[in-house]
């Protein structure tokens, strides 16, 4: 599975930006995809995840009530909606796949990346 993510940008605090995780390669309906973030000199985190079908979906602390996901498995495309966007969201974020619904935390579960995609919120 190829993974490309796309929609970074420059923003304000409190606007919204959507991003896209296209996938290409196999048949993307059956991975649960995460999303994660690195902030300059921090570590890789975990944001949010959604299983398979988008029946199941886990979200951090940190952007739960703000994040949205969602997929399209028409499309082999998942979706990170964000809102009220902070300062601290600042980083660059990453799509990742994997199969089974376990240890969604934990990057070094993911078998699939893509490239990350920037997200700069001023204040």
């Amino acid at each position: 599975v190829q993974l490309q993510a796309f929609g970074g940008g420059l923003v304000q605090a409190g606007d919204s930006l959507r991003l896209s995780c296209a996938a290409s390669g196999r048949t993307f309906s059956g991975y649960t995809v995460g999303w994660f973030r690195q902030a300059p000199g921090k570590e890789r985190e975990f944001v949010v995840a959604i299983n398979w079908s988008g029946g199941s979906t886990r979200y951090a602390d940190s952007v739960k009530g703000r994040f949205a996901i969602s997929r399209d498995n028409a499309r082999n495309t998942v979706y990170l909606q964000m809102n009220s966007l902070k300062p601290e969201d600042t980083a660059v974020y990453f799509c990742a796949a994997k199969t089974g619904w376990v240890r969604l935390s934990s990057a070094d579960t993911y078998d699939y990346w893509g490239q990350g995609t920037e997200v700069t919120v001023s204040s």
